[in-house]
This record gives C-alpha cells, sequence and structure tokens, in this order.
C-alpha cells in the first residue's frame, strides 16, 4: 500500500509496497491456479499476522477514500451514498479496516496528499485551472491515483482537462487481461456495464506514467452508480454485486501497485 509523507524536494510523494521474489513464490504455492496478483492479496488478508502487516504498511489507520471536489459545474457532490457503501463492503470482503465517511478534497489544498486514492465523478462539464491541472499532475507522478466514472455527459469535458494534466499522453483502452480486471474478481470482457446511457459498450481507460497505471477512467458503465443505496436508483442486486466486485478490483489494485 502507499503511505503518504512530507518529501523533501525533489522527492515522491508516496512510497510503495516491495514485492520480494520469496513472497510471490509462496504465494503461488499457497493458491495454485490464480493469477500472482491474487494470489498475493489472498495471502496477505488470510492471516492475522498479513492482515497486520497491511495495517503497519497503512499507518495503522482506517483506509480512506477522498472525493475530488472540482469546478467547471458538474455535480462532482451527485450520489453521496456511494463511497461509504463501497467501503463497507471493502472491510466485509477484504478485512481491510476502512473509514466510515468520504473526505471531500480540491486539487489546491495541502490536504490533497494526505490520500492516495481519489475518485471523481458527476455529470456535465468539468474545468482545472493551471494551479489545479500542476497540483493533480504532481499528485498521480508522485504515486497518487485517481479512478473518473463518468456518469454521465463527462467524458468531453474529462479527456480535454487532462490534456492540461499531461499535454503529451492520450487516454489508453485497458486490454481485458489487465490486472485490474482479474485482482480479485475477474471480469473477462472489461468493466461490467451497469447503467445504460448512449447503447455504446462500456470501456475502461488509462494514463500511465513510467509504466505504472497513474488514472483509471471508466465510460458507458457508471461502476459507480451501482454503489449507492438500492433505492436510489432501483438496480438490481446481481447488478449492484458487479458494481462492488469492479470497484473492490480498482481499489486494491491501487493499493498494491
Amino acid at each position: 500500500m502507499k503511505r503518504p509523507f512530507d518529501p523533501p524536494e525533489g522527492k515522491t510523494i508516496f512510497t510503495h509496497t516491495t514485492v520480494e521474489t520469496e513472497t510471490l513464490m509462496s504465494a503461488s504455492r499457497t493458491y495454485p491456479g490464480t493469477s500472482v496478483f491474487l494470489s498475493m492479496f489472498l495471502l496477505l488478508i488470510s492471516t492475522d499476522a498479513g492482515r497486520g502487516q497491511a495495517a503497519d504498511q497503512a499507518g495503522a489507520a482506517p483506509l480512506v477514500v477522498a472525493r475530488l471536489q472540482y469546478g467547471g459545474g458538474g455535480d462532482w457532490y451527485n450520489d453521496r451514498s456511494i463511497l461509504p457503501n463501497l467501503m463497507r463492503q471493502v472491510e466485509q470482503r477484504t478485512g481491510i479496516e476502512t473509514a466510515e465517511q468520504e473526505v471531500i478534497v480540491k486539487l489546491t489544498e495541502a490536504e490533497l496528499f494526505q490520500y492516495p486514492f481519489l475518485f471523481m465523478t458527476g455529470h456535465g462539464n468539468v474545468k482545472f485551472d493551471q494551479e489545479e491541472a500542476e497540483r493533480l499532475r504532481l499528485y498521480l507522478t508522485s504515486g497518487g491515483f485517481l479512478y473518473i466514472d463518468d456518469d454521465y455527459g463527462m467524458d468531453e469535458a474529462v479527456r480535454r482537462e487532462l490534456k492540461k494534466v499531461f499535454p503529451d499522453r492520450e487516454l489508453i483502452e485497458l486490454p481485458f487481461d489487465h490486472p485490474i480486471y482479474h485482482l480479485l474478481y475477474d471480469f473477462s470482457s472489461g468493466p461490467p456495464k451497469i447503467h445504460e446511457h448512449d447503447n455504446k459498450l462500456p470501456q475502461g481507460f488509462g494514463l500511465f506514467h513510467q509504466g505504472r497505471l497513474v488514472l483509471f477512467y471508466t465510460y458507458e458503465t457508471n461502476i459507480s452508480d451501482g454503489w449507492a443505496d438500492p433505492e436510489v436508483h432501483q438496480d438490481p442486486q446481481e447488478v449492484r454485486e458487479q458494481a462492488f466486485r469492479m470497484g473492490i478490483n480498482i481499489l486494491l489494485y491501487a493499493m498494491l501497485f
């Protein structure tokens, strides 16, 4: 898991777990037939010692996901039940202690670098000014992770604003064999279709920095709507289950890589 600290100038802001060869071999022996990534995760949470190690790496504090408050007029705040519901599922299914409430943060706030995982959603327009774009780039290139879920109508604005953050890079559709689709739950066809928007296939895109996936963007799927309280969208339980499974995969990927 990544852990924030106050870095000297020019140093990275988050550190990452180092996976040693011996540990990989132990995981593969313990859970034969699973992917290396899933084996590692199962080994980590299967014992009290493993859970203690995860807590130590997290600084003995509950796992927190921060919601990004952005400008431009889009409803960054929509569906306020989604993150608390997801975090409860994470804790119930993995044993990782999570915070009960979401945290809201702006790109210009110093607290941004306390949260290795940012979540962003909404409808319509998004706008980053120059300072915000520079801060987001620093956050992502220093070890942070951003998950964007297009609730509907964000695509044009998201792509435009990400060009301010990484002018020389393009969003790349992730192949279906990428670990984010197989870490704990298997999605052999990529992201699940949670809500129908424009009768298009769901897609998952990524931005990479030095080989690391720093941003994951889902389009025409609306995974986060499936985390909302049941009465909000009245989704069938099997649809909500797919949304929670994909959400857990995304969060665990960001923690482990």
